[in-house]
Protein backbone atom coordinates (compact mmCIF):
# COMPACT_ATOMS: atom_id res chain seq x y z
CA UNK A 1 0.00 0.00 0.00
CA UNK A 2 1.41 3.31 -1.07
CA UNK A 3 2.24 5.82 1.53
CA UNK A 4 -0.49 8.83 1.80
CA UNK A 5 0.21 11.47 4.03
CA UNK A 6 -3.66 12.51 4.35
CA UNK A 7 -4.31 9.26 6.16
CA UNK A 8 -8.31 8.84 5.80
CA UNK A 9 -8.20 6.90 9.23
CA UNK A 10 -7.08 10.35 10.94
CA UNK A 11 -10.19 11.96 13.35
CA UNK A 12 -10.06 15.60 11.41
CA UNK A 13 -10.93 13.74 8.11
CA UNK A 14 -14.43 14.46 7.68
CA UNK A 15 -13.28 18.38 7.60
CA UNK A 16 -11.20 17.80 4.56
CA UNK A 17 -13.78 16.19 2.93
CA UNK A 18 -16.39 18.79 3.79
CA UNK A 19 -13.88 21.06 2.54
CA UNK A 20 -13.35 19.68 -0.55
CA UNK A 21 -16.93 18.71 -1.22
CA UNK A 22 -18.06 22.53 -1.04
CA UNK A 23 -15.28 23.72 -2.80
CA UNK A 24 -14.88 21.35 -5.88
CA UNK A 25 -17.38 19.10 -6.17
CA UNK A 26 -19.78 21.44 -8.26
CA UNK A 27 -16.73 21.45 -10.82
CA UNK A 28 -16.34 17.47 -10.70
CA UNK A 29 -19.93 17.40 -11.26
CA UNK A 30 -19.89 19.59 -14.31
CA UNK A 31 -16.89 17.45 -15.80
CA UNK A 32 -18.79 14.77 -15.14
CA UNK A 33 -21.53 15.71 -17.30
CA UNK A 34 -19.08 16.49 -20.08
CA UNK A 35 -17.63 13.10 -19.88
CA UNK A 36 -20.66 11.86 -20.51
CA UNK A 37 -22.48 10.51 -17.52
CA UNK A 38 -26.02 9.71 -18.02
CA UNK A 39 -28.86 7.17 -17.82
CA UNK A 40 -27.46 3.57 -17.54
CA UNK A 41 -24.09 3.74 -17.47
CA UNK A 42 -21.16 1.61 -15.84
CA UNK A 43 -19.06 4.03 -13.89
CA UNK A 44 -15.98 3.67 -11.08
CA UNK A 45 -15.35 6.08 -8.72
CA UNK A 46 -11.51 6.06 -7.55
CA UNK A 47 -10.72 7.10 -4.10
CA UNK A 48 -14.16 8.06 -3.49
CA UNK A 49 -13.70 9.57 0.14
CA UNK A 50 -16.58 10.57 1.89
CA UNK A 51 -18.94 8.85 -1.03
CA UNK A 52 -20.52 12.71 -2.42
CA UNK A 53 -19.92 12.23 -5.66
CA UNK A 54 -20.23 8.49 -5.64
CA UNK A 55 -23.85 9.28 -4.73
CA UNK A 56 -24.27 12.00 -7.30
CA UNK A 57 -23.30 9.49 -10.07
CA UNK A 58 -25.17 7.21 -8.48
CA UNK A 59 -28.50 9.44 -9.17
CA UNK A 60 -27.90 10.50 -13.12
CA UNK A 61 -26.91 6.87 -14.25
CA UNK A 62 -30.45 5.59 -12.32
CA UNK A 63 -31.88 2.22 -11.80
CA UNK A 64 -30.39 1.08 -15.34
CA UNK A 65 -26.93 2.15 -14.48
CA UNK A 66 -24.16 0.91 -12.28
CA UNK A 67 -21.21 2.79 -9.94
CA UNK A 68 -18.48 1.14 -7.84
CA UNK A 69 -16.95 3.23 -5.15
CA UNK A 70 -13.38 1.90 -4.17
CA UNK A 71 -11.75 3.50 -1.51
CA UNK A 72 -8.80 2.77 1.02
CA UNK A 73 -10.93 3.21 3.99
CA UNK A 74 -15.07 3.18 2.48
CA UNK A 75 -16.01 4.04 6.26
CA UNK A 76 -17.27 7.88 5.38
CA UNK A 77 -18.98 7.01 2.33
CA UNK A 78 -20.86 4.39 4.60
CA UNK A 79 -22.51 6.83 6.58
CA UNK A 80 -23.88 8.91 3.50
CA UNK A 81 -27.18 7.90 1.64
CA UNK A 82 -27.10 6.54 -1.70
CA UNK A 83 -28.94 5.09 -4.46
CA UNK A 84 -28.97 1.18 -4.51
CA UNK A 85 -26.73 1.39 -7.78
CA UNK A 86 -24.49 2.29 -5.95
CA UNK A 87 -21.51 0.04 -4.48
CA UNK A 88 -18.76 0.66 -2.02
CA UNK A 89 -16.07 -1.15 -1.66
CA UNK A 90 -12.40 -1.40 0.57
CA UNK A 91 -9.70 -1.21 -2.49
CA UNK A 92 -6.15 -0.19 -3.01
CA UNK A 93 -6.27 0.88 -6.37
CA UNK A 94 -2.35 0.36 -6.44
CA UNK A 95 -2.12 -3.07 -5.12
CA UNK A 96 -5.40 -4.81 -5.49
CA UNK A 97 -6.89 -6.52 -9.03
CA UNK A 98 -9.88 -3.66 -10.51
CA UNK A 99 -12.69 -4.83 -9.47
CA UNK A 100 -14.18 -5.15 -12.92
CA UNK A 101 -13.63 -3.27 -16.90
CA UNK A 102 -15.44 -2.60 -19.47
CA UNK A 103 -16.66 0.94 -17.57
CA UNK A 104 -18.19 3.58 -19.44
CA UNK A 105 -16.66 6.35 -17.27
CA UNK A 106 -14.08 6.15 -14.68
CA UNK A 107 -13.10 9.16 -12.60
CA UNK A 108 -10.60 9.70 -10.01
CA UNK A 109 -9.80 13.55 -7.68
CA UNK A 110 -7.01 13.83 -5.94
CA UNK A 111 -5.63 10.75 -6.06
CA UNK A 112 -2.93 9.83 -8.21
CA UNK A 113 -0.97 12.95 -7.13
CA UNK A 114 -0.43 10.69 -3.91
CA UNK A 115 1.19 7.93 -5.47
CA UNK A 116 4.52 7.10 -6.85
CA UNK A 117 2.83 4.42 -9.21
CA UNK A 118 0.44 6.95 -10.98
CA UNK A 119 1.99 5.60 -14.72
CA UNK A 120 0.91 2.72 -13.65
CA UNK A 121 -2.23 3.09 -12.18
CA UNK A 122 -3.42 5.41 -15.03
CA UNK A 123 -2.19 2.68 -17.58
CA UNK A 124 -4.90 0.33 -15.53
CA UNK A 125 -7.66 2.66 -15.49
CA UNK A 126 -7.10 3.23 -19.55
CA UNK A 127 -7.10 -0.94 -19.83
CA UNK A 128 -10.54 -1.18 -17.95
CA UNK A 129 -12.19 1.22 -20.42
CA UNK A 130 -14.86 -0.20 -23.12
CA UNK A 131 -13.82 1.42 -26.18
CA UNK A 132 -15.29 4.59 -26.67
CA UNK A 133 -15.07 4.56 -22.55
CA UNK A 134 -13.61 8.09 -20.71
CA UNK A 135 -11.51 8.79 -18.04
CA UNK A 136 -11.73 11.99 -15.88
CA UNK A 137 -8.41 12.94 -13.70
CA UNK A 138 -8.71 16.16 -11.07
CA UNK A 139 -5.73 16.89 -10.00
CA UNK A 140 -3.95 19.50 -8.23
CA UNK A 141 -1.26 21.89 -9.48
CA UNK A 142 0.22 22.16 -5.80
CA UNK A 143 2.89 24.94 -7.33
CA UNK A 144 0.65 27.57 -8.47
CA UNK A 145 -0.94 29.39 -5.33
CA UNK A 146 0.14 32.96 -5.44
CA UNK A 147 -1.24 35.03 -2.61
CA UNK A 148 -3.75 37.64 -3.69
CA UNK A 149 -3.31 40.03 -0.20
CA UNK A 150 -1.49 39.52 3.17
CA UNK A 151 -2.29 41.62 5.84
CA UNK A 152 2.01 42.46 5.59
CA UNK A 153 5.31 40.92 4.39
CA UNK A 154 5.79 38.66 7.33
CA UNK A 155 2.65 37.17 7.00
CA UNK A 156 3.77 36.18 3.18
CA UNK A 157 6.85 35.04 4.30
CA UNK A 158 5.54 32.68 7.06
CA UNK A 159 2.92 31.25 4.67
CA UNK A 160 5.79 30.52 2.32
CA UNK A 161 7.72 28.80 4.66
CA UNK A 162 4.94 26.64 6.33
CA UNK A 163 3.59 25.68 2.60
CA UNK A 164 7.30 24.83 0.91
CA UNK A 165 7.37 22.41 4.24
CA UNK A 166 4.56 20.89 3.45
CA UNK A 167 5.59 20.12 -0.40
CA UNK A 168 8.44 18.47 0.84
CA UNK A 169 7.01 16.56 3.20
CA UNK A 170 4.47 15.19 0.34
CA UNK A 171 7.10 14.55 -2.26
CA UNK A 172 8.98 12.48 0.67
CA UNK A 173 6.04 10.62 0.76
CA UNK A 174 5.81 9.97 -3.30
CA UNK A 175 3.53 12.38 -3.96
CA UNK A 176 3.57 14.92 -7.39
CA UNK A 177 2.85 18.07 -6.52
CA UNK A 178 2.83 19.46 -10.18
CA UNK A 179 0.62 16.38 -11.34
CA UNK A 180 -2.34 18.36 -12.07
CA UNK A 181 -0.51 19.73 -14.94
CA UNK A 182 1.65 16.55 -16.15
CA UNK A 183 -2.21 14.32 -16.82
CA UNK A 184 -2.74 15.20 -20.57
CA UNK A 185 0.36 14.81 -21.52
CA UNK A 186 0.45 11.70 -19.54
CA UNK A 187 -3.11 10.60 -20.76
CA UNK A 188 -2.20 10.72 -24.30
CA UNK A 189 0.83 8.87 -23.87
CA UNK A 190 -1.29 5.90 -22.28
CA UNK A 191 -3.18 5.73 -25.43
CA UNK A 192 -6.03 8.12 -24.48
CA UNK A 193 -8.08 10.23 -27.49
CA UNK A 194 -9.95 13.60 -27.51
CA UNK A 195 -7.76 14.62 -24.24
CA UNK A 196 -8.55 18.01 -23.39
CA UNK A 197 -8.19 20.00 -19.94
CA UNK A 198 -9.77 22.90 -17.92
CA UNK A 199 -8.63 24.64 -14.87
CA UNK A 200 -10.43 26.29 -11.78
CA UNK A 201 -9.44 28.20 -9.03
CA UNK A 202 -10.73 30.81 -7.33
CA UNK A 203 -9.95 32.98 -4.17
CA UNK A 204 -10.04 31.88 -0.72
CA UNK A 205 -10.70 34.77 1.94
CA UNK A 206 -9.23 33.89 5.61
CA UNK A 207 -11.60 32.56 7.88
CA UNK A 208 -13.52 31.20 4.54
CA UNK A 209 -14.54 27.93 4.09
CA UNK A 210 -12.01 27.10 1.65
CA UNK A 211 -8.73 28.46 3.24
CA UNK A 212 -9.95 26.04 5.91
CA UNK A 213 -8.48 23.11 3.84
CA UNK A 214 -4.95 24.50 4.51
CA UNK A 215 -5.45 24.04 8.17
CA UNK A 216 -6.91 20.26 8.30
CA UNK A 217 -3.77 19.46 6.04
CA UNK A 218 -1.45 20.82 8.34
CA UNK A 219 -2.92 19.76 11.81
CA UNK A 220 -2.77 16.34 9.82
CA UNK A 221 1.07 16.68 8.40
CA UNK A 222 2.07 18.57 11.85
CA UNK A 223 4.63 16.07 13.33
CA UNK A 224 6.46 15.86 9.63
CA UNK A 225 6.40 19.90 9.03
CA UNK A 226 8.25 20.11 12.61
CA UNK A 227 10.87 18.03 10.70
CA UNK A 228 10.98 20.53 7.89
CA UNK A 229 11.82 23.11 10.74
CA UNK A 230 8.47 24.14 10.87
CA UNK A 231 8.21 25.42 15.16
CA UNK A 232 5.20 25.73 16.94
CA UNK A 233 4.92 29.19 17.14
CA UNK A 234 5.15 29.42 13.42
CA UNK A 235 2.33 27.20 13.02
CA UNK A 236 0.36 28.77 15.98
CA UNK A 237 0.96 32.21 13.56
CA UNK A 238 -0.16 30.13 10.53
CA UNK A 239 -3.14 28.98 11.64
CA UNK A 240 -4.41 32.36 13.07
CA UNK A 241 -3.09 34.15 9.92
CA UNK A 242 -5.86 31.66 7.70
CA UNK A 243 -8.97 33.44 9.75
CA UNK A 244 -7.68 36.97 9.09
CA UNK A 245 -9.64 38.56 6.46
CA UNK A 246 -7.03 40.33 4.99
CA UNK A 247 -5.49 36.87 3.98
CA UNK A 248 -6.71 36.07 0.17
CA UNK A 249 -4.96 33.40 -1.58
CA UNK A 250 -5.30 31.38 -4.37
CA UNK A 251 -7.37 28.10 -4.16
CA UNK A 252 -5.27 24.70 -5.26
CA UNK A 253 -6.10 24.78 -9.14
CA UNK A 254 -7.50 22.26 -9.68
CA UNK A 255 -7.17 20.57 -13.46
CA UNK A 256 -9.54 18.62 -14.83
CA UNK A 257 -8.54 16.51 -17.68
CA UNK A 258 -10.42 14.36 -19.80
CA UNK A 259 -9.39 11.31 -22.37
CA UNK A 260 -11.71 9.05 -24.11
CA UNK A 261 -10.04 5.07 -24.82
CA UNK A 262 -10.29 4.58 -29.25
CA UNK A 263 -12.40 2.11 -30.34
Amino acid sequence: MSHYLFDNTDARTPSRFSTLESCYDPVSRRQLELAGLGPGLRCLEVGGGSGSLGAWMGDRVGPEGEVTVTDLDPRWAESRPRPPQVRLLRHDIVNDPLPGDGYDVIHARLVLLHLPERLAVLDRLVAALRPGGRLLLEEFDCTWIPLLATPDEESAALFAHVQSALMTRLEKAGADVAWGRRVPGAMIRAGLTEVTATTYAESWQGGGTGVDLHRVNMEQASEGLHDEGVTDAELARFFALLKDPSFVINSYPLISTRGRRAG
